[in-house]
């Protein structure tokens, strides 16, 4: 419906605009309670993902560590030759929740079954193996941390898209709507009041027809 246009002041637009302010109304409270528990799922994801990065920071520098002691014993040629040659031994498995009506992934690490090594020993040593350890131990917090962070942006667009839209109702739609209606029984008044003027002189004047 054009706010543009001009309201025509009759019953039927009336009741045509009450009832778009009732569904309006009906929406807005709709979308107040999304909005609410947006903020409340995403309060909690950052509690999450603050824990989530906490515990992943310290093991992390040791990962570091025994990466580059890695290079340092063995030389960037070697610990890439193996870092390429090495198959998968974890699997991540993506899945979908949801939030109100907002789809988030979820990430589920697993080890996969294998009956080799995952390189060979010759050309390594034991910062290769300390440094193959620790990722294999980290991967499924780092995917945890990663899914909260995921989830937190993911929850943030949907709670600016529906701030968007209650602004528009709050600040626009409804007010406008209850302008027109407040017109319109104005006008509609104003008719009456017109229409008992002119029907109170045709009476005087039938009423005076009588007595000649």
């Amino acid at each position: 419906m054009s706010f543009g246009q001009n309201v025509t002041a009759t019953k039927i637009e009336l009741i045509k605009y009450k009832r778009s302010s009732q569904v309006a109304t009906m929406v807005q409270k709709i979308l107040d309670d999304k909005r609410k528990v947006l903020l409340r799922n995403i309060e909690e994801m950052i509690t999450e993902a603050t824990k989530a990065r906490g515990r992943i920071w310290e093991p992390l520098q040791d990962v570091y560590k025994s990466v580059n002691e890695a290079y340092l014993a063995l030389g960037t040629n070697t610990v890439e030759s193996v870092a390429e040659s090495a198959p998968a031994v974890m699997e991540v498995d993506v899945n979908l929740k949801r939030v109100v009506d907002v789809k988030i992934p979820t990430l589920n690490v697993t080890e996969k079954e294998t009956k080799t090594m995952p390189y060979g020993l010759a050309d390594t040593n034991s910062s290769i193996d300390r440094a193959a350890k620790q990722i294999k131990e980290m991967l499924p917090k780092i995917c945890k941390a990663a899914e909260y962070e995921n989830s937190i942006f993911s929850l943030a667009k949907a709670l600016e898209k529906t701030q968007k839209l209650l602004n528009a109702l709050e600040n626009v739609i409804i007010p406008q709507y209850q302008q027109r209606i407040k017109f319109i029984l104005a006008t509609l008044e104003e008719r009456e009041r017109d229409e008992f003027v002119k029907l109170k002189k045709v009476k005087a004047a039938m009423e005076r027809k009588k007595q000649w």
